[in-house]
């Protein structure tokens, strides 16, 4: 007897799973460069107001996008 295995079929909805996964990925990494150069452009004095310290402020610009 021969058996052939078929390969499981994925839902309909798969796919555009996927594709939300995706978006969300890119729109999550684009919020993070948009809230990193806002942050570069704060002044000492809205640091201070925000309660962020400087080298905090540096800690978060050399982070890479994706993180």
């Amino acid at each position: 007897m021969d058996r052939t295995h078929e390969p499981l079929s994925h839902p309909a909805h798969g796919k555009s799973l996927h594709w939300l996964g995706l978006y969300s990925t890119l729109r999550h990494w684009q919020r993070n460069r948009r809230t990193r150069r806002q942050l570069a452009l704060l002044t000492e004095q809205q640091l201070a107001d925000a309660g962020i310290s400087t080298t905090e402020r540096e800690q978060e610009l050399a982070k890479p996008f994706w993180r």
